[in-house]
């Protein structure tokens, strides 16, 4: 069994069918695994820096490429860390926080009252929204509960359109339906299908009333996937700075996967690379992604000689910064950018100066803080675009023996940890299903 590709879609297939009992090799072509949700040591000096800005005696640290979350509605993706031996690494937060610029605070929490209406006592007390915007809120929460199985067309409309046509408030748009969605799913609201915005509140927000606790990682997250939390699955072999070049066909089968030059042989396999890149390994598929478009995420790593808030996490309201994730004492803070066009072609200085800017109007100690350093990632292929009517397609292809995992694929989720995890695990029963021994791995949401 192969296993092309050791993001977290690759590593869920390779966990799922390496404890059922499949010998499993997985190819990554990168000295690490994770994809896109790893982690990498921090240079001593950063490129563009002064020795002031960044001493020469400064530790190498290791940052993630930007802040991961899930919910304790991931049950897949939780699923994956107990394979991994890595879940109690995952700490959770009941209280959501948001900030005004100015300053002013208002958290969300649940209540004691069963779901869907264990936010109302917070929802009520939220200061940033008006008694009109809750009503309008409200009004479109009841809705999306009774439309989510009813509806033919939310593949087909934005999640803007369908906001309008309840008609929501402009501030309730922008301060409460605007952070939680363009973060999960990186993409704005007027380009992402209705159906995604959907999952995301009914699965995070309404379905269960412990759905909704916030899991940041404690480590960074390349030690989730250390070669210590593979010890576990002996039938899983990783190979790191193993490129796959192609996918080798004979007639209506895989025959084998090109590694530095030599044919690797298997069973079977499972493609989990992202879909920019298998037209050029896997040509024999045909699948043409010239209509599909990506989105970016960009995640600014400030260090401050103080602390600057005691907060572990907070939205930020009407800027162009996101969210900011307390990593160190509330003197290292990460701060996201999702769907992050508008900062893509900004020079590195540009960004760290809007994003200083911006976080002091939230957080009146950064005015009195010194920069220490900083670090700037711009993943411009971050996820797809989740726009309307985008045809994604299942883990079977046209070879009997081959399979297709990612984010991208139709895992039943949008373009997030456990949207990757979902298609990796349906990836591996196909396998299963194959071979003639089927396996079900996959978690089910809730109704």
């Amino acid at each position: 069994m192969i296993v092309i590709g050791g993001g977290l879609a690759g590593m869920a297939a390779a966990a799922a069918l390496g404890e059922t009992g499949f010998t499993v090799d997985l190819f990554e072509a990168r000295p690490f695994l994770g994809g896109r949700a790893a982690s990498f040591p921090l240079p001593s000096v950063d490129p563009g820096e002064t020795p002031r800005e960044a001493p020469r005696e400064t530790p190498r640290e290791t940052i993630d490429n930007c802040q991961h979350v899930l919910l304790r509605c991931c049950v897949n993706l939780l699923d994956l860390y107990e394979r991994l031996g890595v879940r109690e690494r995952i700490r959770f937060h009941r209280e959501y926080f948001f900030i005004e610029p100015g300053g002013r605070l208002s958290t969300m929490l649940a209540g004691r009252l069963p779901a869907p209406l264990h936010f109302t006592g917070s929802f009520l007390g939220l200061r940033f929204l008006d008694a009109r915007d809750k009503w309008s809120i409200a009004r479109a929460l009841a809705a999306l509960a009774r439309e989510r199985t009813r509806r033919a067309d939310l593949e087909s409309i934005t999640m803007l359109e369908w906001l309008v046509e309840k008609r929501q408030t402009a501030r309730a748009i922008a301060r409460f339906w605007r952070p939680v969605l363009v973060s999960a799913i990186n993409e704005e609201l007027d380009r992402m299908a209705a159906a995604h915005g959907f999952q995301v509140f009914w699965q995070g927000f309404l379905a269960r009333a412990d759905a909704s606790g916030l899991g940041v990682p404690a480590v960074p997250l390349s030690e989730l996937y250390a070669s210590r939390a593979w010890e576990r699955l002996a039938n899983v072999r990783i190979h790191l700075r193993a490129a796959v070049g192609r996918i080798l066909t004979e007639g209506a089968r895989v025959a084998g996967a090109e590694v530095e030059g030599a044919a690797r042989r298997a069973d079977f396999y499972v493609s989990a690379v992202p879909f920019e890149r298998l037209p050029a390994i896997a040509p024999a598929l045909g699948m043409d992604f010239g209509a599909w478009e990506h989105s970016p995420i960009t995640g600014i790593h400030l260090w401050f000689d103080r602390p600057v808030t005691p907060l572990p996490h907070a939205a930020l309201l009407d800027r162009t910064i996101q969210w900011f994730f307390n990593k160190h004492q509330g003197r290292y803070l990460q701060v996201v950018v999702s769907a992050s066009r508008s900062l893509i072609e900004m020079s590195r200085r540009q960004v760290i100066e809007l994003a200083c800017r911006e976080l002091a109007e939230f957080l009146p100690q950064v005015r009195e803080a010194r920069l220490e350093k900083a670090h700037v990632i711009k993943e411009s292929r971050a996820t797809f675009s989740a726009r309307p009517n985008l045809e994604r397609p299942g883990a079977a292809t046209r070879f009997a023996n081959l399979f297709l995992a990612g984010d991208w694929t139709r895992s039943g989720w949008p373009a997030t940890m456990e949207g990757a995890v979902r298609s990796g695990y349906l990836a591996a029963e196909a396998v299963t299903v194959a071979a003639g021994r089927a396996r079900r791995f996959l978690l089910s949401d809730s109704p």
